[in-house]
């Protein structure tokens, strides 16, 4: 790959936000990298930042991803 990687971070270093089901990492320029767990389930390993050029690699053990979310509740009609 080509990729130009500002820094390899552990998964343990990062946060994982369960509700959008999601890793994050501080970026220099303010904003936040991240990588969906989906992605890293489905072996990707570059997070990205949505303001910048720049990227990440999570270094991280397939089998120590958190559990799929599993939504028992009833889907919410939606008015057209």
């Amino acid at each position: 790959m080509a990729e130009s990687i500002y820094d390899e971070i552990e998964i343990e270093d990062m946060e994982f936000d369960e509700t959008l089901q999601i890793f994050t990492y501080p970026c220099p320029c303010g904003d936040r990298f991240e990588i969906s767990l989906g992605d890293l389930r489905d072996g990707e390993d570059i997070g990205v930042c949505p303001s910048c050029s720049l990227m990440i690699r999570v270094i991280f053990e397939p089998e120590n991803l958190p559990a799929e979310k599993t939504d028992s509740a009833q889907p919410v009609p939606v008015a057209a």
